[in-house]
């Protein structure tokens, strides 16, 4: 029996069963109540019970066709069912088909993409590295002073450099390049060696200097603050003032980025080498100017005695005594014309010799100090030494600011020595010239004025001979 069967028996059993049920309720009572029960009773009961019996009989074969029509329907949409469900085991196959070949599509792009992040990193990081060396580099330049041009922005470590980026610093690269061909001329606040700021007018020239007023301009942090250099040579401060007014076309650049400049201003003035001395350099340079006044004096002594003797020279006749020449003849005058021709010499010779010591006054003190001078800077070379040697010893060579003081004073002590010497020689040599030169002219006319007296002696002891001769003849 089909499984449809089952479903029709059902209702007719139960129908059946009740129906037995009822006829065998009814015969009971039928042949218990037969005096008391009419039958027309039992025809009205029997005939409500086919009623409902019928009704219940129409319900159940209406809801029996229900049952099979709700069959039919559930089996079209079973039917249905397993169709859809054959189309999404179809649809499956294929989204499981298209999910693989995405996934294989998707392992491939990945593997593209950190193969091009590789190149794409690298060039990034370059690109940051470049920017920051750059930034660094130029965090002190003049470019962003006075003009339009920024620095390159700092770029994050995190990530990839984006297109904006990039373009951002090609733009601030383009304005650097610009900025550093062009000549501008602004009004900026400027401080002062004195530590006051006023406002001037600076003119920057591309990425090399900045000046105002004629002087070296230096930054003073990033942001842009300006400050006088601490010492401007006087030349290139008079350069620099003449190309600020449009007077002159000279400038003075420091390609070192400001170490030569730091460099002048940090060298010492005259006054502190000669304070590097020390002790010994005081007492050259005291020497010095000892042999240098001595010399002075002399020479001018030895011009002013050079005149008179001239003078002399040209006027024989009449004597002076503020001369040598004038004091040795009038000394030579004096004596008795009955003197011995040696003892005439002599007596010439004595007055000369006293005029030399005057002559050559100053002289030995000067070639005394010419000659000490570089002992003096011998002595202070060696006591500068001992002093580094000591600190060497006490400090080690780390530092060498330690070790200057005794270097200083060991080579200036030998160029004051130097300095001290040289031009005493060439004084002491000048001194030396002059007043032999004087003694030479003194001699010289001493000499004539010995020979003239000694020819009138000889004439006239001639001519007396022959008054004689001539007498007795």
């Amino acid at each position: 029996m089909s499984r449809h069967s089952w479903w029709l028996a059902l209702p007719i059993a139960a129908i059946t069963l009740f129906s037995g049920t009822v006829s065998a309720q009814s015969g009971a009572t039928a042949s218990d109540d037969a005096t008391s029960d009419t039958s027309a009773s039992m025809q009205q009961v029997l005939d409500r019970f086919r009623a409902d019996s019928q009704a219940a009989e129409q319900r159940d074969n209406q809801r029996l066709e229900a049952l099979l029509d709700d069959r039919q329907a559930l089996q079209q949409a079973v039917s249905d069912a397993e169709q859809r469900l054959q189309q999404a085991q179809v649809r499956r196959e294929e989204l499981e088909a298209r999910r693989s070949d995405q996934q294989q599509q998707l392992a491939d792009l990945r593997q593209q993409r950190k193969q091009d992040a590789g190149d794409i990193g690298d060039v990034s990081g370059i690109v940051k590295q470049q920017a920051s060396e750059l930034r660094d580099a130029l965090a002190e330049s003049w470019l962003t002073v006075g003009g339009d041009a920024a620095l390159p922005p700092r770029l994050d470590d995190r990530g990839l450099v984006d297109l904006q980026t990039f373009e951002r610093v090609r733009r601030d690269l383009a304005g650097l390049i610009v900025e550093s061909g062009r000549g501008v001329r602004f009004q900026a606040p400027v401080a002062g060696q004195d530590g006051d700021v006023s406002q001037r007018e600076v003119v920057r020239l591309g990425d090399t200097v900045a000046f105002s007023d004629g002087n070296l301009l230096q930054r003073m942090g990033d942001d842009g603050r300006l400050a006088v250099f601490a010492a401007t040579p006087g030349d290139a401060r008079q350069a620099l003032r003449a190309f600020q007014q449009g007077e002159g076309n000279q400038i003075v650049i420091d390609p070192t980025d400001g170490d030569v400049l730091e460099a002048l201003s940090q060298q010492p003035t005259l006054w502190q080498r000669f304070q590097q001395g020390g002790y010994v350099g005081y007492v050259i340079v005291a020497l010095g100017l000892v042999g240098l006044l001595v010399a002075l004096v002399q020479y001018a002594y030895l011009l002013r005695v050079s005149a008179k003797m001239r003078r002399q020279t040209q006027n024989p006749e009449t004597l002076h005594d503020d001369n040598p020449l004038g004091r040795v003849l009038g000394r030579f005058a004096a004596l008795g014309r009955d003197h011995a021709p040696e003892a005439l010499e002599a007596r010439l010779d004595e007055a000369m010799l006293a005029e030399q010591p005057r002559l050559e006054r100053g002289q030995p003190i000067v070639k005394l100090i010419a000659a000490v001078a570089p002992l003096l800077g011998l002595l202070g070379t060696v006591t500068g030494m001992i002093v580094t040697f000591q600190s060497i010893t006490v400090f080690g060579t780390g530092d060498p600011q330690l070790m200057a003081g005794g270097i200083s004073q060991a080579l200036v002590t030998t160029v004051l020595g130097l300095i001290t010497a040289v031009p005493l020689l060439f004084v002491n040599t000048a001194l030396n010239s002059r007043s032999r030169r004087l003694i030479g002219l003194l001699e010289g006319r001493a000499s004539a004025v010995l020979a003239e007296h000694l020819e009138a002696e000889t004439a006239a002891v001639a001519h007396a001979e022959e008054r004689r001769h001539g007498a007795h003849a």
